[in-house]
Order: C-alpha cells, then structure tokens, then sequence
C-alpha cells in the first residue's frame, strides 16, 4: 500500500491479527492499543531494516503518512485470541544468513516462531543476484506430530511480495506438489504476490538482479517447520561457504 504525505489510512482489524511492515517511508500510527511515531526511516527495502507493527483483533488503526513515499506491506489471519500491539524496530529483527554457496540468503525475522501471537509469522528474505533461496525445496501443507507430541511439519499458507533492486528485474518461483497435481513456474517481478497454498516453493533470482520478499504465513502453528523434498535434501549437504555479499542490508545503513 502506497501513501502520500498526510495520507490517512484507518480500519479496524476485526477477527484477525495484524502484521504491517514499512516496506520505505515514514509514518505515524495511532491505535486504540497504543501510539507509535514518527517510525521507519528506509527508503526502500534495498536501504536498511524494517520496522513492524504487530496489531491484535479488534483494534482500530490510524496510519498517517509522514511524507511522500510511504510503502506499506501487511498480511493478516484470523484468530480467537488477544495479544498486546507490539512495535518491533530494527535493533530486534533477528538476522540470520541461511544456506551457503550460490544458496545463500539473508533472513530477517520480524515477526517470528516464538513471538507473542497467536499464528501469525512474518520474515524478509534478500537473496542476491544468481542465487536460489527458499532452498533446498521445502513444503509445509500436512500437520504432522511426533508420538511424543514433537512438530515435525506444520500446515501453513504462504504469501511472497516481491521487490527488485532494479525495476525490469525478475525471479522465477516453482511451486509444486509430490505428485505435480500443482507444478507451476511463476515469473516474479517488482511488487508481484504469488501465493504459496501448499507444496514445495524454491526461488531464483535472475543473474543481475537482487531480489527481496516479503513472507507472511499462518496456519496449523506459529513455526516454520517444514520438510524438504527428499529429492533435494542432499544438497544441504554440500553448502559451500557463505556468500560474501550478504547481508545486504545492516542497521548501519
């Protein structure tokens, strides 16, 4: 959601939860759970962290932008539970560098397994130029416990929001299920969503592109346990070291 300066944005979150992230730009936001601004101060999501507001059910919300160039991306779930609004600026978004080799990706976990919601999780991915992320392929569509009550997969849905670093950039996305009754190659470009209903879903991004996505998911639990294709599983096996390129963005920035 794009804004312009003084540009009001009001709603009430009704049965669901709420995740909303300053993809640039800055903002006030005046809710009936509590006040934050002036907040965010990357102008794109190539330029720095992100900051993120977490909104439980049935809170209203005034977004007020501060200037021009306010970019917001949010998802939501429903949810029969009450947690506090919660401010998360970028000093507590957890980074992590997964992978390794030309599978290498910087994680940036705003809202994550363990965070104080009910199913709601949300992460920025960077993956740079030529390399593959969401990798080794991995799926997370069956519920699956352990006789001793261990989660072994949990059943979410997923949404990826896509930037590019340059606007004529693209990733290439598979989602595909065990018996390819889903088997689809989706081109990505700036600001497309593709949804991620189940199955195994890798990325690539073009060589000479960098590329960002927004994740949110939701569903049987609030974790990111998943299983990857057996047929790819090997790889992990085989990382290389980790690309000197990331992390591409830092708080320094």
């Amino acid at each position: 959601r794009r804004m312009a300066a003084g540009e009001l944005w009001e709603f009430e979150t009704g049965e669901n939860e709420f995740g909303i992230v300053l993809l640039g730009g800055t903002c006030s936001a005046e809710t009936s759970r509590g006040a934050w601004g002036p907040i965010g101060r990357r102008p794109n999501v190539f330029a720095g962290m992100p900051y993120t507001l977490y909104l439980p059910r049935r809170t209203e919300v005034r977004i007020e932008a501060i200037g021009d160039g306010l970019d917001l991306g949010y998802g939501w779930c429903e949810t029969d539970e009450d947690h506090p609004a919660k401010m998360v600026p970028p000093e507590e978004v957890r980074v992590e560098l997964r992978g390794g080799g030309n599978a290498t990706r910087q994680i940036n976990d705003m809202i994550p397994p363990g965070f104080d919601c009910h199913r709601l999780v949300a992460v920025e991915v960077y993956t740079p130029s030529g390399n593959w992320s969401s990798y080794p392929p991995h799926k997370h569509d069956v519920h699956r416990e352990s006789d001793s009550g261990e989660l072994l997969e949990a059943d979410l849905e997923e949404v990826y929001f896509y930037k590019l670093d340059r606007p004529e950039g693209y990733a290439i996305q598979r989602v595909y299920t065990e018996d390819r009754s889903l088997n689809e190659l989706v081109l990505a470009r700036d600001d497309d969503l593709v949804l991620v209903p189940e199955g195994y879903h890798p990325v690539v991004s073009a060589h000479g592109y960098n590329t960002y996505y927004l994740n949110f998911l939701a569903g049987s639990a609030q974790s990111l346990t998943s299983v990857d294709d057996p047929e790819h599983a090997w790889i992990k096996q085989n990382w290389g070291e980790k690309d000197p390129r990331l992390p591409m963005v830092t708080l320094d920035m």
